[in-house]
């Protein structure tokens, strides 16, 4: 299985650079017709929503329909595909960063909960505590 660059991920998302769009899609397709799937790790993630949003200007809700559809893709495997979509659903009701929504939800995975966090946003997320 090969895995995807968020900068791959990101010109076949947004289409800005004509033949970098082709070769990304050239290469997914490729991975499709052969019936081989494409891994995301979670770092990727991270800066997928960041480029997104920070470099592209995509909203919140732009950014979770995004990142929910290539987590539906039967092409993508993610790590801790789990704790992504209950980061998801935790960044989808609070006002905590994409980030935070991940370290809580992948400590709650790994069984090691509260995440302890001096940022009051995201001590909200459920699985974290405000260290005072």
């Amino acid at each position: 299985m090969a895995a995807l660059d968020t900068n791959v991920l990101v010109r076949y998302l947004v289409r800005d650079d004509a033949a970098q769009f082709a070769s990304a899609r050239r290469l997914i397709h490729a991975c499709i017709d052969e019936g081989r799937t494409l891994y995301i790790p979670i770092s990727v993630s991270l800066e997928l929503e960041w480029v997104l949003r920070a470099g592209f200007g995509f909203g919140k809700d732009e950014v979770i329909r995004t990142l929910s559809q290539l987590l539906s893709s039967a092409e993508l495997t993610f790590e801790s595909e789990v704790a992504l979509e209950l980061a998801l659903t935790l960044y989808r009701k609070g006002a905590a960063d994409y980030s935070d929504c991940v370290h809580a939800a992948l400590a709650a995975k790994a069984g090691e909960q509260p995440l302890w966090t001096f940022d009051k946003a995201a001590s909200k997320v459920d699985g974290a505590s405000l260290l005072t």
